[in-house]
């Protein structure tokens, strides 16, 4: 069985991928990224367009969601507010590792 080679891409805030494309790199229907995008999870570049665009750094967000959707059989609400605690969670650990780097050093 041959596989297709893949090209790479950065997922960052640079790069952008269609609502379609997002659906297919993340296993969640456009439906279920729409539905995401009213709660509040998921930010289109421009909600004004017709045509959605989102940064790349979302596909690890919508493949996240996908993954806990079908691990834990959450609906998307309450897949929305599960995101919305991970996101937190990270910011919180982020300002607890700033708050630790500017601790002096114990030497013991």
């Amino acid at each position: 069985m041959a596989t297709e080679p893949v090209e790479p891409a950065w997922l960052n805030d640079d790069a952008r991928v269609s609502l379609d494309e997002l659906a297919a790199l993340s296993g969640l229907t456009d439906a279920a990224l729409r539905e995401l995008v009213d709660y509040g999870v998921l930010h289109p570049v421009d909600a004004a367009e017709a045509q959605w665009t989102f940064s790349a750094r979302w596909v690890v967000v919508a493949r996240t969601a996908c993954r806990l959707r079908n691990d834990f059989e959450l609906d998307l609400n309450a897949l929305a507010l599960t995101l919305s605690f991970l996101d937190r969670i990270r910011d919180l650990e982020a300002q607890l590792r700033s708050a630790n780097a500017q601790l002096p050093r114990r030497h013991y």
